[in-house]
């Protein structure tokens, strides 16, 4: 394992590891809420709908993302992604192109995005969304950047992990918030709560508190013919791979092997040889995410052997209250017409 795995005490009880590191963190997070506040952030014409997260890590942005592209399509909209490209190379706006693009140069979330709206990476997010906006698009879905404030949002909805939650409170280095919680919240205007588990209650009260609606959600694995009550070898290079290896064990699939690797990992030849001489070995099926299979693609060699060897596990995320996602496409809508009015716009 290597590259950006979270410490393991962020999500532990508070220790002497979060204690001594609390005088840096009160630093970041006085910083962090310097910048949210202090933040000038550009308008485009379009509603912007920004899928933020409280901690670093994996909470389901991706997933919810391309759950609200589908709902705006179907709301006649002409989504489109816009993203940082963790990883990726690109300092100004690039469209992703999935059929010729590879993970190193634009990062494995796009790759996945771009599969159902255009997308497009750049380190200038306000750039990035009018250059959708000159593509054609006319509603922008922000994949992260709610703390950063760069590109003026008109809704954040903000993804939970039900099981993880905000871990031990602290902010980065102490914990894994990404600013003080109630800061956050100030600039929040709904939760997504994700799964099941009681992780989360805290971030629920202090929403209740704030008068933020609370919405509940979990991710729906797809049907995988050929691994069901199968022996597997499974991998994964998420923020929190554990949760794929239980909907694995749920879907019937018998564990006879985990690799983690941390969030975003780019595989290796050797680790690709590593797991297929496992695989052989053993007469094991190979499967994974559909988050780290994009990684594996325009590659060649052992790479490009264990794409074609591994069976993915789609999943998609799944409001619980089926008018929750016509209700945020309706009201980011809304609040961008509202905000044009105020500032003299139309």
């Amino acid at each position: 394992m290597a590259g950006n795995e979270t410490p393991p005490f962020w999500y532990e009880a508070p220790g002497w590891k979060s204690r001594l590191a609390g005088p840096i963190s009160a630093i970041y997070g006085a910083v962090a809420r310097r910048r949210m506040d202090k933040a000038d952030p550009k308008r485009v014409l379009a509603p912007v709908l920004c899928i933020g997260n409280l901690t670093v890590g994996g909470t389901g942005k991706t997933p919810t993302a391309i759950a609200i592209a589908i709902a705006a399509k179907k709301h006649k909209y002409r989504p489109g992604f816009v993203s940082r490209g963790y990883g990726g190379i690109h300092v100004r706006s690039h469209l992703v192109d999935p059929k010729s693009d590879t993970v190193t140069a634009v990062g494995d979330e796009p790759l996945l995005l771009a599969r159902y709206a255009p997308t497009i990476v750049g380190h200038n997010r306000a750039n990035s969304a009018q250059a959708l906006i000159d593509q054609g698009c006319d509603f922008i879905i922000m994949d992260d950047g709610f703390q950063s404030r760069t590109l003026h949002y008109d809704y954040a909805l903000i993804t939970l992990d039900a099981r993880r939650g905000i871990g031990n409170g602290s902010v980065i280095p102490g914990g894994p918030l990404r600013a003080p919680l109630i800061d956050q919240m100030r600039w929040a205007t709904a939760i997504l709560r994700i799964g099941d588990g009681d992780r989360g209650d805290r971030v629920v009260r202090a929403a209740a508190r704030a008068a933020k609606p609370i919405m509940h959600g979990h991710l729906k694995p797809a049907h995988v013919r050929g691994i069901s009550k199968k022996n597997v070898l499974a991998f994964a290079g998420i923020g929190d791979p554990t949760k794929f290896y239980e909907t694995l064990a749920n879907y019937g699939c018998k564990l006879v092997g985990k690799h983690s690797f941390a969030d975003h990992h780019v595989y290796t030849h050797n680790e690709a040889r590593h797991l297929l001489d496992k695989a052989n070995a053993e007469g094991l099926e190979l499967v994974t995410t559909e988050k780290d299979v994009v990684r594996l693609t325009h590659i060649e060699g052992p790479l490009a052997e264990l794409r074609e060897r591994t069976h993915v596990l789609p999943v998609s995320l799944v409001f619980e209250a089926e008018t929750d996602v016509d209700s945020i496409i309706l009201e980011t809508a809304e609040k961008y017409h509202q905000s044009r009015i105020k500032n003299g716009s139309i």
